[in-house]
Parts: C-alpha cells; sequence; structure tokens
C-alpha cells in the first residue's frame, strides 16, 4: 500500500481494518466498498488491494486444474475460505466437474439467499448440461460466520439431488464456508459410498410388498407430483407443458430418436387441435428454444421440425427414468 500511497499508507491501513475488522474481511470487500473508505482520491490503493486478492486466488485456483476434485481436499477448502469465506454477502458458486471430477468450470449461479435457488433448479442444470458435467459441487458462504446448515439449506439440497439423479448428474456434496472453515451438508458417510442409482419416478409398485393400497396410493401420488415439477423444471415455459404441447415435444422426440424427419404439416395434424391454434403453439415453442423449423432442401414449400439439442439432452434423462 506504501508504494501506491506512500505519504497516507498508515492512515488507510487503519482505516480500513478499523472499519472490517480483520485483514481477510479488507481483501474479501467489492471496489465500492473499499472507496468508501480510503476515498476517490484513494482509488489506487483500492485497485491494489482488489488486483492482489484476484492474484492470489487465481494461484489456488490453478492447483485444482487437471486433478482429481476431493470436496475434503485442504487445497480445495483452502481456495474456497480464501476466495469467499469473507465475503459480506452470501452467494452461491458451483464447481463443474468431468466423468474424472476434474473441475470444468467454477461459476457463481446466484447472490443473495440461499431460499431462491429452489425455485429456479434448471439455471443450475441447463449450465451443468452445457458443460456436459457428471458432476456438481455446490457452494455457498455464511457471512454470519455460523457453518451450521439452515433448513434452507438442507431443503435445496435435498430438491437439487432430486433433479441431479433424475438428469444422470451427481451432487457430490454441497459445502457452507465461512472465514475459518468450510462444512459439509452432505455426510461423509453418503460420499464414501458408491454412488447411488437412479431414483425411478414411474408409477409402479413391487408385488411383494406388504404396504397396504393406500401407502401405495399415496407413494404413486408422490412420484407423479415429482415428475411433473421435474417435467416443468427442465425446459421451463410452464404455459407450454399442457397437452397438446407437450405430446408434440413426446412426438418430435421420437421421430428424432428413430431418424425420421417429422413435417410441420404432420405435427400440426397430430396435435389434435384446429391448424392455427396448433401452428400458434409451434411458434411458442420454437420462440422458447426448445424446437425450430428447418426448410426441405428438396421442397422449399416444406419444413421439417427439429428439437434443439439441450432439449433433447434433457429428454433422454427424463424418459430413461421410466414413462408417464
Amino acid at each position: 500500500m506504501a508504494a501506491v500511497a506512500p505519504d497516507d499508507a498508515e492512515r488507510l491501513a487503519s482505516a480500513l481494518l478499523v472499519e472490517f475488522r480483520s485483514l481477510g474481511n479488507v481483501v474479501a470487500q467489492s471496489p465500492e466498498a473499499l472507496l468508501r473508505i480510503v476515498g476517490m482520491s484513494q482509488s489506487g490503493v483500492a485497485d491494489l488491494i482488489v488486483r492482489a486478492r484476484d492474484l492470489f486466488t487465481e494461484a489456488m485456483r490453478s492447483d485444482l486444474q487437471g486433478v482429481r476434485i476431493d470436496p475434503f481436499d485442504p487445497k480445495l477448502r483452502q481456495y474456497l475460505v480464501g476466495s469467499m469465506g469473507a465475503l459480506p454477502d452470501e452467494v452461491l458458486r458451483i464447481l463443474f466437474l468431468d466423468g474424472q471430477r476434474r473441475l470444468i468450470a467454477d461459476e457463481q449461479l446466484q447472490q443473495g439467499s440461499l431460499a431462491n435457488l429452489a425455485l429456479y433448479p434448471r439455471t443450475l442444470f441447463r449450465r451443468a448440461l452445457e458443460h456436459n458435467a457428471a458432476a456438481i459441487i455446490l457452494v455457498h458462504n455464511h457471512p454470519s460466520g455460523d457453518p451450521k446448515p439452515s433448513s434452507d439449506d438442507i431443503r435445496v439440497t435435498q430438491i437439487l439431488e432430486q433433479v441431479g439423479r433424475a438428469l444422470d448428474v451427481q451432487i457430490l456434496d454441497h459445502l457452507i464456508v465461512t472465514r475459518s472453515q468450510v462444512h459439509h451438508v452432505t455426510s461423509e458417510a453418503v460420499l464414501g459410498r458408491a454412488p447411488a442409482a437412479s431414483q425411478s419416478f414411474t408409477l409402479r409398485s413391487d408385488a411383494s410388498s406388504s404396504d397396504d393400497a393406500a401407502t401405495r396410493a399415496l407413494a404413486n401420488a408422490r412420484s407423479t407430483m415429482r415428475r411433473r415439477i421435474l417435467r416443468q423444471q427442465l425446459i421451463g415455459s410452464s404455459e407450454l407443458f399442457g397437452e397438446p404441447a407437450w405430446d408434440m415435444l413426446i412426438d418430435l422426440f421420437i421421430h428424432e430418436s428413430e431418424r425420421r424427419p417429422l413435417s410441420l404439416s404432420s405435427l400440426c395434424i397430430q396435435a389434435s387441435i384446429p391448424w392455427s391454434s396448433a401452428l400458434r403453439l409451434i411458434q411458442k415453442l420454437c420462440d422458447a428454444g426448445i424446437m425450430r423449423r428447418e426448410p426441405d432442401p428438396a421442397d422449399g414449400r416444406r419444413s421439417f421440425m427439429r428439437l434443439e439439442q439441450p432439449i433433447i439432452h434433457r429428454l433422454n434423462a427424463y424418459f430413461a427414468e421410466g414413462g408417464e
């Protein structure tokens, strides 16, 4: 700091420590928070602190590249504590891992209360599918310094584990980071055993089970609800998930899987609704990025319908869990 503000370094350092109470907290502050203390005339000091933090964080991140990521690795824990443990606001980060648990990407998903994440799991898993990630590690900080998971932390973890099983994306762990430690929401016992088989959401009952009809009915009702939630979360646009839009997606998915083209006119006819309504619905699906029209190179008057590639991946994962 003396190199940037030689005549005022001691006063500025003292002011920053008084305001933020520790060196770790000083380094974690945003440029705006730093400028509020040092003043606009000393913007070089704020810039120096931010750049030093970024350099320190990148140096620790480089140690994680190309190696198998273990949630209990001291280097990972040191990196997370150093990069986000002292942040003044709660943020959620995702570590996306490949099949060998090597780091693909490290991204901040949102800032603010983790409770909001329960409403948007499709945002997280869309990124996982775009990265072709086999597993993810959830990471968020507790600015209060209390590492104990809240009820929202546990609830969100359970929701994401459920959706992840259906999409074949493992929630490897959920870490809570404070200024001095890392807490694992997912227990060591769970991490230590082989990954559980994907939970099936198909409506069926074990014939050998002694459960009575009421218990089976409740289980099937819950299964139906889980699949309905999953179906809505896979793509979004909840207004497009009633029939006949869902029937269109299924029909087009079958044709694509069988490598058979499906024309726009055929899709409209099979929708069993008025032609004009079918065309409007197809346009909505195209506008939502779910399907697209491709002209027939042999006949300019005809178009074929195709599903967008991310939608094909999600429908594959959805139907891999069983039928409707």
